[in-house]
């Protein structure tokens, strides 16, 4: 017998012939059962005894006055569902005995061969520990297989599992929510039908041989595979998958799991970064041929002014020179397109009214649009300011109403908006407080595909000859440098919204207005240093100023002016110099010449500055100006002109 009836075994002993009751439990203990019998009589003690927790078995007669055995057998099945029934009857025949073992009793014995009693009472109660072992063991089975469960699903990674056979057993809860399906048993043949299985490319459908759960069914062991599911409801996940067969210890295969960890977001964070470093690898490569094209430029436009003004009106030459000066301001557009879109200009930032400056160059932008275009303008009240540069702010308005115009070849509506937006918890966007310039148009739209390209630089959808591609990455150019964000919003057939949010400044500060035409640059007497290690730019500028009444002197590099400076100083009245050059730089030339001349005017001149930007733009000011490369003789002349005059009037 085991363990659990080494203790006395307690029986209760249903039994109205007391001779018969002395017999059993003599019986018992000759035949070695070591108990502890309680012995009743009546329907009422047999329901009383059977309240006790502690009953091992029970044995009944059949015949009873006023109650039989098989009532106590039902009684006992309800009471004591678990606890062995043994009848012990003198007067039981064969149908009596086969009904009560159908109706649950355990076994029988006849008083007549009471030897049987012993062996069936142990093989009995051995056989109810076993049930309760089993019982035990299953429910802690039940317990474990929950809390199993109950751990998969709390897991945000989805994980399934097939049997040996392929059919399904494991679909937990990130699964579902991935599938927007509920878990069922299906077979392999029936996977690629019933779940959106898709390739990385989100487009081409998994075959069943292709399912990460069918190869490792197969044996493979899968590390990272990228597959791409669709919600029922159309939404897209790219997932990382791994997974293995399930082998036991003896080498048999039991199925087969895999685990799923959604990327989608990493993935669209990968794309922004590649975007980005796509964008700065093309900034790098535009702002470096801007830079030489710019040089290039300057001295062709120059020197071209400089033989148009030699020769006399109606000179057959002077056409063909106007052409290539054309072409020179045609191709310095493209450069400083190309150095917005690279965010190396030097901007002039000023606090500005956005309503004010859409409203400067609203009538401009109405006469680039057809009657067939509807232009709208919804201002904000009390819009509050910005910090930028106005003429590029004007600039990317330009370019966005000349790409919705191309995009409403039958014509449409433009909306521009303006709004004051607080922004809080946007991680593309930081918090805080922005002016929102909104443009939209009724045109024909954009694909993911192609929103996703439009401001890299050379990108576009517009046939041969009718567009440079330089449009949109100049306004994305414009607006990074001047700490904006822009975003964009498009479908085929939808039309197309910019979203540009440009940080908000402290109310009170002055705010910008659109400055007075300069009148017709003067000549000048004054003593200039030029410098620039460029011999042909160096020249162009010496010649423009000395036609201009100005006495030059020249050197070719920083550490000759810086030498010419602090030895015989006091005869130069102002210096211009490029910015870009080997050794000692302008920008630092600017600083150095600072500390021995603080009060002279200098005038930095270049077609691109590199990272040195934003260091370059601080140096500026009323005795400090900046002129962009390619230029021409006028606005030299002109910004010469201010600088000597803020000199001379002691501008601080």
């Amino acid at each position: 017998m085991s363990d659990a009836v080494e203790r006395p075994l307690q029986i209760v002993h249903l039994e109205d012939d007391p001779n018969d009751k002395l017999i059993v439990r003599a019986t018992l203990k000759q035949q070695g059962v070591h108990c502890e019998v309680a012995s009743v009589s009546t329907k009422d003690e047999f329901v009383r005894a059977l309240e006790r927790a502690d009953i091992d078995l029970i044995l009944s007669d059949y015949g009873l006055p006023g109650f039989d055995g098989l009532s106590a057998l039902a009684i006992a099945s309800r009471v004591q569902p678990n606890t062995p029934f043994i009848l012990v009857s003198g007067t039981m025949g064969e149908e009596a005995a086969i009904e009560s073992l159908r109706g649950g009793a355990t076994d029988y014995v006849l008083k007549s061969r009471l030897t049987r009693l012993a062996p069936a009472v142990r093989r009995a109660v051995e056989e109810a520990n076993e049930r309760k072992t089993r019982h035990q063991t299953e429910v802690t089975l039940e317990r474990e297989r929950k809390f199993l469960r109950a751990l998969l699903d709390s897991l945000d990674a989805g994980v399934v599992a097939c049997d040996q056979d392929g059919t399904l057993t494991l679909f937990n809860r990130a699964t579902r929510e991935l599938h927007g399906l509920e878990e069922q048993s299906i077979p392999p043949e029936q996977w690629a039908s019933q779940y959106k299985l898709y390739q990385a490319d989100g487009e081409t459908p998994l075959t069943t041989e292709e399912i990460p759960l069918h190869r490792a069914l197969q044996g493979e062991h899968l590390r990272h595979a990228e597959i791409t599911i669709r919600h029922r409801e159309g939404a897209a996940h790219v997932m990382v998958v791994s997974g293995q067969p399930i082998i036991d210890d003896g080498g048999e295969k039991l199925g087969a799991v895999i685990t799923m960890r959604d990327v989608t977001e990493l993935k669209q964070l990968e794309r922004q970064f590649q975007q980005a470093q796509k964008m700065e690898a093309m900034g790098l490569l535009a702002a470096g041929v801007a830079h030489d094209f710019n040089n290039l430029l300057t001295v062709i436009s120059g020197y071209c002014q400089l033989a148009q003004a030699r020769l006399q009106a109606g000179h057959p030459v002077l056409r063909d020179l106007a052409e290539v000066v054309k072409a020179g301001e045609r191709a310095a557009n493209l450069t400083r397109q190309l150095l917005a879109f690279s965010r190396q200009q030097v901007l002039e930032p000023r606090v500005l009214d956005l309503n004010e400056v859409i409203e400067g160059v609203e009538k401009m932008l109405s006469r680039l649009l057809g009657a067939d275009i509807d232009l709208r303008f919804r201002p904000a009240e009390g819009l509050g300011q910005l910090r930028a540069d106005a003429g590029q702010v004007e600039q990317v308005l330009l370019n966005l109403i000349v790409n919705a115009r191309d995009a409403m070849p039958d014509g449409g509506r433009i909306t521009i908006e303006t709004e004051n937006v607080e922004i809080r918890d946007r991680s593309e966007i930081p918090s805080g407080s922005y002016v929102l310039l909104t443009v939209s148009d009724t045109g024909s739209g954009m694909d993911a595909k192609t929103s996703s390209r439009i401001f890299e630089p050379f990108f576009t959808t517009k046939e041969l000859g009718r567009g440079t591609g330089l449009g949109l990455s100049t306004v994305h150019g414009i607006v990074k440098q001047s700490e904006g964000h822009i975003a964009v919003q498009s479908e085929l057939g939808q039309g197309t919204t910019f979203r540009i949010h440009f940080p908000r400044v402290s109310a009170g500060q002055e705010v910008s207005k659109s400055t007075a035409s300069h009148a017709q640059p003067a000549r000048g007497t004054e003593a200039i240093l030029v410098v620039d290690d460029d011999a042909s730019l160096r020249g162009l500028v010496s010649e423009i100023l000395r036609l201009h009444g100005y006495t030059v002197v020249e050197a070719n590099n920083g550490e000759m002016a810086l030498t010419m400076l602090e030895n015989d100083g006091s005869v130069i009245d102002a210096v211009v110099t490029d910015v870009v050059m080997p050794n000692l730089n302008g920008r630092e030339l600017a600083r150095r010449v600072a500390k021995i001349r603080p009060n002279l005017p200098m005038l930095l001149m270049s077609g691109y500055v590199g990272k040195n930007v934003e260091a370059l733009g601080s140096l500026l000011g009323p005795r400090v100006a900046f002129i962009q490369k390619p230029f021409n003789a006028d606005a030299l002349l002109e910004k010469l002109r201010d600088v000597l005059k803020a000199s001379a009037t002691g501008i601080a």
